[in-house]
């Protein structure tokens, strides 16, 4: 989880969402590593788990992640559980709970729906305080005005 809070930290220096990605193979390799970069890749769909799993299926040759365990600061969203399921990845370790839009337990539970073919095993709450604080830092900075996308990427519209 300390690698995936350097991935968020990486994220949070690019003015992106800070939420950060590790996903560890089945025989203990790290095989992929990403960050948030849906604002500098102009994709919505490029979250930290996206991207760490594209990598991951790229170094594999395989669109299944197998036995693999992703570890991610904050909960993921519908679009990256949904995506765990179609990938295989056994195993969800993160750190913070997502209330607003969370679908690993806390809003939904899309990784242990019983109604689809593959569920994942979920580990909640790793290094919690640390996952919080970055993502609460970086929008507490932000609301008060010390940095914002237009410093941070001088001409994007904000």
């Amino acid at each position: 989880m300390r690698l995936a809070l350097e991935q968020a930290r990486a994220a949070a220096s690019c003015g992106e969402v800070p939420v950060g990605a590790i996903i560890v193979s089945a025989e203990g390799e790290i095989i992929a590593s990403s960050h948030n970069q849906p604002i500098s890749l102009h994709d919505p769909t490029a979250h930290a788990e996206i991207n760490a799993i594209r990598k991951a299926c790229i170094k594999n040759r395989n669109y299944r992640l197998t036995g693999a365990t992703l570890y991610v600061t904050i909960e993921p969203c519908c679009m990256c559980a949904g995506a765990m399921v179609h990938a295989r990845i056994a195993r969800l370790v993160f750190g913070a709970w997502d209330k607003r839009s969370g679908a690993c337990g806390s809003i939904h539970d899309l990784v242990r729906d019983e109604r689809l073919n593959h569920r994942v095993e979920v580990i909640p709450g790793v290094l919690e305080h640390d996952c919080s604080k970055v993502i609460q830092d970086f929008f507490s900075t932000r609301r008060n005005g010390k940095q914002n996308l237009k410093q941070v990427r001088p001409g994007w519209p904000v």
